[in-house]
């Protein structure tokens, strides 16, 4: 035995590499843990809008409200909600006329705020559209719904959640960090970082609070002023480190805001027949001038793609870029890449990226895949066997908190395809769980250069080690979503452990 080390007997209990989400968004951590709790079942109960509406105002305590000065939620999911479409100001106006309102669809891409929160948000019937955003209208008029679309929702969010006093910055902290660590994180990613969350992480790290790793990737709009920073480094600083950039080309498939070749057989309300989702970036050219500061600076870029459309002009672009600078060890990643076609995911093997793909979607989601694309694309989605065939490296990821940051349902939902229906979405492409396991250990460590390091049991490592009740690779499929998490340990520290467990 190693000196400091020690024997410990765990009676029947299964010990793994710490897991590492490939793709999360850790500053959300905090809201979803804290707010109100409109996830729809099995996560919570928001299964339709007076529900909702309820849950909203049962969490609008004065306490609760003067963390940010708003009554939130996160996680209500209209493709599941009895009523099948989303709130309006209207309905979250009878939460409250007097304080603002403001509840995050699943996706993240999507926003709903009542009047109160329009006035405060300086939205009128004069405001125009932003490029890669639409704020939806009452029909017939120019009056805003309450409904806002990506980047008419997504530069908001992060104002509105932020904590506004320093004891409430602790309580969010606390919260968030508290979550991961159940879950069995040992190291945690922050997938867009915009300022003001990375401000929040850099307090966190600047006061020795982190008990795990966070490493943020920074929106490519505010690249040039936070990548050259100290916080960009192969080295954590308390816990802290900025890894490269983000850059999103398109919205949520869920959400049919996704951007594909083909037109959704059901579009949004308000949309027209043909309506093919767009674009968050329209012109190649600007594109391509991202990636070419990217290469250029040697740093790391992580892109969002969800729609085939959106995947091409990934690829069309990446194609000049890397034929100017090369691509050595640069590792790339592709986010989510739902509708993903197999002729990109060549072109993604030829071009050395890292496919970070989304299987919480085959249960969360792919009933209504199948309703919106068709069944023999929706069987497709996170096609993660057919990019391990391909030779890709892959990876998973919970993208939460679009969902809770469960990853042993991340391996359950990899691993079985099962619908909330119970239908199988794409049998061929389940992963065995050992599969499942390396993508959120030492594959994701790979992903963020850290696999020296992290991701598997072995000597010089660090110990990063998760303890779980039962063993995901001796268990029954269907049983994995229901292991749980005993212990957590970051470097040799337990750093949490089950109340009550024998």
């Amino acid at each position: 035995m190693f000196p400091r080390s020690a024997r410990i007997n765990l009676n029947g209990k299964t010990l793994l590499p710490g897991f590492i989400d490939a793709h999360a968004h850790f500053a959300g951590f905090p809201s979803q843990s804290i707010g109100a709790q409109i996830l729809p079942p099995p996560d919570a109960g928001a299964n339709n809008i007076d529900a909702l509406i309820q849950i909203l105002k049962d969490w609008s305590t004065p306490e609760n409200i003067e963390l940010t000065g708003w009554i939130f939620g996160m996680g209500f999911d209209d493709s599941v909600l009895e009523d099948k479409r989303f709130p309006t100001k209207e309905d979250l106006d009878k939460v409250s006329t007097e304080h603002p309102v403001m509840i995050i669809h699943i996706s993240g891409h999507f926003c709903v705020v009542n009047s109160k929160g329009l006035e405060l948000l300086k939205l009128t019937a004069d405001s125009p559209d932003p490029e890669g955003g639409i704020i939806r209208r009452k029909p017939g008029t120019k009056e805003p719904n309450g409904v806002l679309e990506e980047l008419a929702a997504i530069p908001f969010m992060p104002m509105v959640l932020g904590p506004k006093s320093e004891e409430a910055i602790k309580t969010f902290l606390t919260a968030g960090q508290n979550m991961a660590l159940s879950y069995g994180y040992t190291t945690v990613q922050e997938g867009r970082a915009m300022p003001s969350s990375h401000l929040f992480l850099e307090y966190a790290a600047n006061t020795n609070f982190l008990k795990l790793d966070v490493v943020s990737y920074i929106d490519y709009s505010v690249a040039d002023s936070l990548l050259t920073t100290d916080w960009y480094n192969s080295s954590y600083k308390n816990h802290y480190r900025i890894g490269g950039v983000k850059l999103t080309l398109d919205g949520s498939p869920q959400g049919r805001t996704a951007w594909r070749t083909k037109p959704y057989l059901t579009p949004p309300v308000g949309a027209e027949e043909g309506y093919l989702g767009y674009p968050a970036i329209p012109l190649d050219k600007d594109v391509e001038k991202i990636y070419d500061s990217a290469f250029q600076n040697n740093w790391q870029i992580h892109t969002h793609a969800n729609g085939d459309a959106a995947i091409d002009q990934m690829i069309r672009t990446l194609k000049k870029v890397t034929t100017k600078y090369g691509n050595k060890n640069r590792r790339d990643v592709l986010i989510h890449g739902q509708y993903v076609r197999e002729d990109q995911l060549d072109a993604f093997k030829n071009l050395n990226i890292i496919a970070s793909l989304f299987p919480l979607h085959t249960f969360y989601w792919g009933d209504w895949h199948k309703e919106i694309i068709g069944d023999s694309l929706g069987n497709k989605i996170s096609p993660t066997r057919t990019a391990l065939n391909k030779g890709l490296k892959i990876t998973i990821h919970t993208d939460a908190p679009v969902a809770l940051p469960n990853l042993m349902r991340v391996i359950w939902t990899a691993t079985n395809r099962v619908s909330r229906s119970g239908t199988i979405i794409g049998e061929e492409e389940r992963l065995s769980p050992y599969e499942a396991l390396k993508c959120i250990t030492e594959w994701s460590a790979y992903q963020h250069f850290e696999e020296e390091t992290k991701g598997t049991l072995e000597e010089g490592k660090l110990a990063d080690l998760v303890i779980l009740d039962k063993n995901p690779l001796k268990s029954e499929l269907d049983d994995i979503k229901d292991i749980l998490v005993i212990e957590t340990i970051k470097e040799g520290i337990t750093v949490y452990k089950k109340n009550n467990y024998d």
